[in-house]
């Protein structure tokens, strides 16, 4: 598991995001980002980069009142249901 700041990136978090997945994050592992909440907007495209980019979302959750996490698993959602 690899826990990943991207709140110094404010809203333009996302492109770091899916190259940390890429390049830092092993297959079948968990990756943990962190981001700023900002108008709420990057919770619901953050979840779609990670669907679009054919990876699990596993958690999406508050983490304080300007953070959020979401937990990412480096395996498409088809073969997780497999196992």
């Amino acid at each position: 598991m690899k826990r990943f700041d991207l709140r110094h990136l404010k809203n333009n978090f996302y492109s770091r995001m899916l190259e940390l997945m890429e390049n830092e994050v092993s297959y079948d592992e968990v990756a943990i980002f962190l981001f700023e909440i900002g108008d709420f907007s990057s919770v619901q495209r953050s979840a779609d980069e990670i669907k679009k980019a054919g990876y699990t979302l596993m958690n999406s959750l508050k983490y304080n009142e300007v953070d959020w996490t979401i937990v990412v698993k480096k395996i498409p959602p088809e073969e997780l249901e497999q196992q």
